[in-house]
């Protein structure tokens, strides 16, 4: 049985996954990302290798990595954009989402609003963990708005509107509703029209899940597959049909 692996190396979390020839997913890991890229895939590499019963990635017959240190993936045949793994490990997993292939796609361009570093922030200006503040937003019955872009400014307001005694699940909505309406007009710049999917961690945010159906006025689409491993998952299905292209 040949194997064939995935390593996205994010800024916050690094994924790995390493499928056989069959396409079936026999090791996966996420793990804290470390300061140094390279360390952060090794480490994420070793632990799914030994998963599979294998020495190290060397053994792999294809691996491809991808994400924000995707140039940083020892022993990688090559990298490809997150853009385009994560649409190949939406579609594998849920063959009935149009993706597969990008047809468009649109960046944010605030700051790092919205993503994992964004959330992680503002759960830190409520003292609690991310899958707590993911909830909180869940029981507010108003919202108050957050006009801050910007992360470092974002949560300064945040830390402000507590002091003040607001309510925090009325704050907490207010977050992710300024993270879903820059996703309404991304998505409507890449031309979503009846449903959407989410991947990477922020699609364990059921807060921000809420918010983007109410702003998007679309059905999110739930992955059975743990959503932060997509582009580890479409890396290591592009490593796996490139690997078996070369016989």
């Amino acid at each position: 049985m040949k194997y064939f692996g995935g390593c996205d190396v994010g800024s916050t979390f690094t994924k790995a996954v390493i499928l056989d020839e069959t396409g079936k997913m026999v090791a996966d890991t996420t793990i804290r990302s470390k300061i140094n890229s390279e360390q952060s895939a090794i480490a994420a590499m070793e632990e799914v290798c030994k998963q599979a019963g294998l020495k190290d990635s060397k053994e792999l017959e294809y691996l491809i990595g991808t994400g924000y240190g995707r140039n940083k993936v020892p022993f990688a045949d090559e990298n490809i954009s997150e853009i385009s793994c994560h649409a190949m490990g939406v579609h594998i997993t849920d063959p009935s989402v149009k993706a597969g292939t990008v047809k468009n796609f649109a960046m944010n361009d605030k700051c790092s609003a919205g993503t994992g570093r964004f959330f992680e922030a503002m759960a830190r200006s409520f003292e609690m963990s991310l899958p707590e503040f993911s909830k909180l937003s869940l029981t507010a019955k108003n919202v108050i708005p957050i006009t801050a872009q910007c992360t470092v400014f974002a949560e300064s307001e945040v830390i402000t509107l507590v002091g003040e005694g607001k309510p925090m699940d009325e704050i907490a909505a207010g977050i992710e509703m300024a993270v879903a309406k820059r996703c309404f007009v991304m998505a409507k710049k890449a031309g979503a029209t009846d449903s959407i999917t989410l991947t990477g961690g922020c699609a364990k945010n059921d807060g921000l899940k809420e918010a983007i159906e109410h702003v998007l006025k679309l059905k999110v689409v739930n992955l059975k597959t743990d959503p932060q491993l997509m582009g580890a998952l479409g890396a290591a299905e592009y490593a796996r049909q490139k690997g078996l292209a070369k016989k």
